[in-house]
């Protein structure tokens, strides 16, 4: 009882104590976000309106002076507390303090960064900006970002652990703002340039306009990249979570961005020449935004790629697994189509536009992820050994056989409801082709990959198997009672099978070995007849004695057990059949 209780103070304690820090973090949090959010109102009348804080809005005015002078002071008095109680390690080491950080730098970051960039770009324009809302913002969260960027780079009190999420967010979040926007900018601009500038709107803004802000935002982004990128040191973090960034976003989200732009723009090329059947300017209306995700998309992913060769040997096998899944999805995706709309033609081969602007997208489809697939698996030079299997491969040979499989299923399954609805139904609705074309590409196109992935998981399985140890362990543990050194027994026994080895001295043995055992010819041998003893024996526990039998010569026996605790079952049935007293 007392023991319990003793062992049960130290975890309560310890459970209120990270209690008493999330609640005390969470406060900090909310009245430091309280406080920005009523100064930033305070400077917004005090730049709208000169120095004249009286306004209108009574409701507002009030809400921002009780925000700055009641929470203001009390997250500073809360601020103080917790940072002189940073002075103990336990403290800097309490994820409570990590995630605060994390949570308040990624929060005062945005919404710096995005109000500062919104009030650059509304200068450009036809309308008349509105520039004093942006900037209380702007100024009022980038000093709070300022301040806890100090404290995470603080030489002594910085967060011991989260160190390196802030330097993730910045880095995850300029590179979204920047590629999109710089998307925006490029496909704005080569719109114009290869369709023109045509407005409907009298006195709507100029084509260069809409341009420009999307740069301001770009070259926004691209800044706060740069600075947690290379100046606040991301690049050379070498963590998992700046490796799962670098490929989520780097690599997954860049490559879809590429790939998808590309297709679109081969899609385009395809019908100018094979599918006229809209308007010149509407057919290429399209092209200029997809030509630019497919320009910054590959310039991201590019980056990304060489950036992941000085990284770990995981890290270069998991981008290039990502990047062979995007382009092998593409490539799955334009089989179906393609099936799609050639049973469409088979079942009417007088079919309009619709189905021959299907059939190019899926051949678009193809022809973008087929290649890309080819450079990135290589199914040409697959690995033979397990030697050369690189890591990660295996989970992504499972990953992607479980994904096409179900969808597989998903479209049997559709192709079921389809047939039966047509036996049962009405025959007018169209043929049966029609009704399951559709998803039996979808069934094609999963089976095909579902079994080419079960295949090659198939022959690695048997590279795995051949390549393990020819011995199996058949015995878990090994009793091993003997009156010699146990250290090479035990050694041995464990190489050997695989088991656990506990050792009893014999108790008959004195002060040295048995003479049996001191008899045997030398150590090695003793070694050697405890293994040969144990070879074809199939038990969870084996008893294994070394010692003297009738006269001198040796025995070594090996027992198997039905337990693993033989004293304890030897114990029992001396107590149940103690012996005959005459």
């Amino acid at each position: 009882m007392n023991a319990t209780v003793r062992t049960a103070v130290p975890a309560a304690g310890s459970a209120l104590l990270t209690l008493r820090r999330l609640i005390l973090y969470v406060l900090l949090f909310a009245l430091v976000v309280i406080a920005a959010i009523g100064l930033s109102g305070l400077l917004e009348r005090l730049f709208s309106t000169g120095a004249v804080l009286a306004s209108t809005d009574v409701a507002g005015l009030a809400r921002s002076l009780a925000f700055t002078l009641i929470g203001g002071p009390l997250a500073g008095l809360l601020w103080w507390v917790v940072w002189r109680r940073l002075d103990d390690a336990a403290e800097r080491a309490a994820a409570g303090w990590g995630l605060y950080v994390t949570a308040i730098y990624a929060v005062s970051l945005i919404v710096a960064t995005s109000s500062l960039l919104g009030m650059a770009a509304s200068f450009i324009g036809p309308q008349e900006p509105r520039w004093y809302s942006p900037l209380s913002n702007g100024l009022v969260w980038a000093a709070v970002w300022f301040w806890h960027r100090w404290m995470w780079r603080h030489p002594v009190k910085h967060p011991v652990h989260l160190d390196d999420v802030p330097a993730v967010v910045g880095t995850v979040f300029g590179l979204l703002t920047g590629a999109f926007s710089a998307i925006t900018a490029l496909g704005g601009l080569l719109d114009v340039a290869i369709r023109g500038f045509t407005s409907l709107t009298p006195g709507a803004e100029a084509w260069w306009q809409s341009v420009l802000r999307a740069l301001v935002w770009a070259i926004g982004g691209s800044i706060v990249w740069w600075w947690h990128w290379f100046k606040g040191g991301g690049r050379k973090l070498e963590t998992a979570l700046v490796d799962v960034a670098l490929i989520s976003v780097g690599i997954f989200a860049a490559g879809i961005t590429a790939l998808g732009g590309a297709a679109v723009v081969v899609f385009v090329l395809l019908r100018t020449v094979f599918d006229r059947g809209e308007s010149m300017n509407e057919l290429l209306a399209p092209l200029g935004p997809a030509v630019a995700a497919a320009a910054v998309g590959a310039l991201v992913w590019r980056y990304h790629r060489v950036s992941g060769t000085h990284r770990s040997v995981a890290t270069r096998s998991a981008g290039r697994l990502v990047t062979s899944g995007i382009a092998l999805a593409a490539a799955a995706s334009g089989i179906g189509v393609v099936i799609n709309a050639a049973l469409a033609m088979a079942v009417s081969p007088l079919a309009g536009s619709g189905t021959r602007t299907l059939l190019l997208g899926g051949i678009s489809s193809l022809l973008v992820g087929g290649p890309v697939w080819w450079r990135a698996w290589k199914p040409g030079l697959q690995p033979h050994s397990m030697d050369v299997i690189p890591p990660g491969r295996r989970v992504y040979l499972v990953v992607v056989f479980g994904i096409s499989a179900v969808v597989a299923l998903v479209a049997l399954l559709v192709i079921g409801y389809r047939l039966f609805e047509f036996i049962l139904g009405d025959v007018s609705g169209g043929s049966l082709l029609d009704r399951i074309r559709a998803p039996l590409g979808l069934l094609v196109a999963a089976g095909l990959v579902a079994a080419y992935h079960f295949a090659l998981w198939r022959r690695e399985h048997a590279h795995l198997a051949a390549a393990a140890p020819s011995g199996a362990h058949t015995i878990e543990r090994v009793t091993l009672v003997t009156a010699s050194d146990p250290e090479a027994l035990s050694t041995a026994i464990t190489a050997a099978t695989g088991a656990k080895v506990t050792v009893w001295r014999r108790a008959d043995a004195g002060n040295g070995p048995l003479p049996a055992e001191a008899a045997l010819p030398s150590e090695p041998g003793l070694v050697e007849l405890a293994v040969s003893a144990l070879s074809g024996v199939t038990a969870a526990s084996v008893l294994l004695v070394i010692g003297p039998a009738a006269g001198q010569a040796a025995r070594i026996e090996a027992i198997p057990l039905e337990t693993e605790e033989p004293a304890r079952n030897w114990r029992r049935e001396a107590a149940a059949s103690p012996p005959e007293i005459k």
